[in-house]
């Protein structure tokens, strides 16, 4: 088929996965919607959570918009305040992680996709 249609809400939550639930959700539907050379993410931040998290990539060039709420997202060591319908590009050695404020934050994040591209950093987030 040359097109999948399927609700963000109904794919595999993978933070439960990584014993993450607490801080919310994060779906990574590529596969499920057969998508080949995009990747992204569906990021649900609960309340005041931080991700678990910072990661990069070697080459993947990344935009997160945050569909709903507001927090902070952590850009190396810039640290700034987006809310509904802001927009950020990301160049792939920037480490990244997000931080939902009062009222929580989605975001959806995407950008091409590259094979074992990205590099996890735990304790990220120092303050």
């Amino acid at each position: 088929m040359s097109y999948t249609i399927k609700n963000l809400d109904d794919t595999k939550d993978s933070a439960k996965d990584f014993g993450l639930s607490q801080v919310g959700e994060a779906h990574f539907p590529r596969e499920e919607l057969d998508a080949e050379t995009t990747g992204f993410a569906y990021h649900v931040l609960k309340p005041g959570m931080r991700q678990g998290f910072g990661h990069r990539h070697e080459n993947a060039e990344e935009v997160y918009v945050v569909l709903d709420g507001a927090g902070r997202i952590r850009l190396d060591d810039d640290v700034r305040e987006i809310s509904k319908h802001d927009a950020i590009r990301i160049a792939p050695p920037v480490v990244r992680a997000l931080e939902a404020g009062p009222d929580g934050m989605t975001v959806l994040a995407f950008g091409p996709r590259h094979e074992s591209d990205g590099e996890l950093l735990h304790d990220f987030w120092t303050e």
